[in-house]
């Protein structure tokens, strides 16, 4: 059933998204006066039975399922025409309806148009979604946590943090929230990040912008103070049996004060099968339950089993959340999807200069697995997924490689400089030559995905 619901989820998000753009090249390309021959969900020939034709354009999903695209008239029909985009059509068409026959910047409109709809609709989805929701944040600027075992390479100075510490700006930027503290300790552009910390001198963490992963160790290594006051308690659990209720706040375990969640946490981590005396607060009055943490089997900071103690209680949330009006909601929604397009554009440069490893590439299968997980976790978390992989699209697709806009872009600028296009024979090498690097980069992207699968059924 899982596996079901992640190839339904998989074929929604590219299904919805390669319509997305390949409607963005149709609609530039009629509004520009180009007759469009076919207009394809999938590569190849078309299949019959799926195919329809209104207006002189063929409507057509077709038999590879991969991407899709748009086929439009241009003189050099019978020489472009490949397995990739079925068979030439013999319609004629008037050469002022060419693809050729329009002004380069036109041509350039119409080769964009594909990437600006994805990214209009990441847009239109995170501000849909801001507009619902509001903005959901954590109000605390003071470091409750450090796991010191996470720290990466070049983010040593965390190490000087202590518990207690506030946080007052990331590099030029104040910070309202922990939320922003993550944030920007993310996506800051400079090739450091510095933390003004209340009090302190500056840490500062020399991790380049894209050096991804250990900037979100760096973000995830500090953990926001948290009040020891209960959310949830779990059926059936030592702490249910004790009589723990959600709203409880624990003052102290065996007399040592628990000021915040993670003090309590440590303690009882460490006790498994040991009875412990929690000192607590209810509506006012000081309460002392007994409980004995339930022995639960983890793995350690180097992989070796651990055995550490579970009470069965959850930490009451301190997150706040803000409404915003509909302007409000654009701006934010420009925000999002300009810091994830922003993480997108670093992962490729990161690749492309050993900063990412490669093995972080993720193909169908991995979107396949994540579409799946986010259906599940509901539409919300649904749709903000289907924007960051529109973002992910819409980046991708502008690569300087001639099978990609990006390319073809190239292309028209070349024209444009040179007063006349460049030479069909060099435009063929050239595309042959990215088709060979799309196909090796799919190659490695489903490699990575079948490594992933291997080790977790084998690892």
């Amino acid at each position: 059933m899982s596996a079901l619901l992640s190839v339904g989820a998989l074929i929604v998000v590219l299904g919805v998204l390669i319509f997305i753009h390949e409607a963005g090249h149709f609609i530039a390309a009629k509004l520009a006066g180009i007759h469009v021959h076919r207009f394809s969900l999938g590569l190849g020939t078309p299949i019959k039975a799926l195919s329809f034709e209104r207006g002189g354009t063929e409507y057509a999903v077709s038999w590879i399922p991969l991407g899709g695209y748009v086929k439009m008239a241009t003189a050099e029909e019978e020489v472009t025409s490949s397995a990739l985009e079925g068979d030439a059509p013999v319609v004629e068409v008037p050469k002022e309806m060419y693809f050729e026959s329009k002004p380069v910047w036109v041509r350039m409109v119409v080769i964009l148009a594909g990437v600006t709809m994805n990214a209009l609709f990441a847009w239109a989805v995170y501000s849909f979604l801001f507009a619902k929701n509001g903005i959901a944040f954590n109000p605390t600027t003071t470091v409750g946590v450090i796991s010191h075992e996470g720290i990466p390479d070049g983010g040593e100075a965390l190490g000087t943090l202590e518990v207690g510490d506030s946080i007052v700006a990331v590099g030029d930027r104040a910070v309202e929230s922990w939320d922003d503290i993550q944030q920007h300790i993310q996506f800051e552009a400079a090739d450091s990040v510095v933390i003004h910390v209340a009090g302190k001198a500056p840490v500062v963490l020399n991790i380049h912008p894209d050096a991804l992963l250990e900037r979100r160790n760096a973000a995830f290594v500090l953990g926001p103070f948290q009040p020891a006051a209960v959310g949830a308690v779990l059926p059936g659990t030592p702490a249910d049996s004790a009589g723990f209720m959600p709203g409880d706040t624990i003052l102290g375990i065996d007399g040592v004060a628990t000021p915040q969640w993670w003090d309590l946490v440590d303690i009882v981590s460490q006790s498994p099968g040991q009875v412990l005396e929690l000192t607590v607060t209810r509506a006012g009055d000081t309460l002392l339950l007994s409980a004995a943490p339930a022995p639960a089997v983890d793995s350690g900071p180097d992989g070796e089993a651990v055995t550490r103690g579970l009470l069965g209680i959850g930490v009451a949330q301190t997150i706040e959340r803000r409404p915003v009006s509909v302007v409000a909601a654009l701006r934010e929604g420009a925000g999002q999807t300009a810091d994830n397009g922003t993480l997108v554009f670093r992962s490729v440069r990161g690749l492309l200069t050993a900063r990412v490893a490669s093995s972080e590439l993720g193909g169908p299968i991995l979107i396949g697995q994540l579409a799946g997980e986010t259906a599940r976790a509901g539409l919300d978390t649904f749709l903000a997924f289907m924007a960051l992989i529109s973002i992910n699209l819409a980046i991708l697709n502008l690569l300087p490689i001639p099978v990609l806009d990006g390319g073809q872009f190239l292309f028209l600028v070349a024209e444009g400089v040179l007063r006349r296009p460049l030479s069909l024979k060099l435009r063929e090498r050239l595309t042959a030559v990215g088709l060979v690097l799309i196909m090796m980069l799919m190659g490695l992207a489903f490699w990575n995905d079948l490594s992933r699968l291997f080790r977790s059924f084998f690892g």
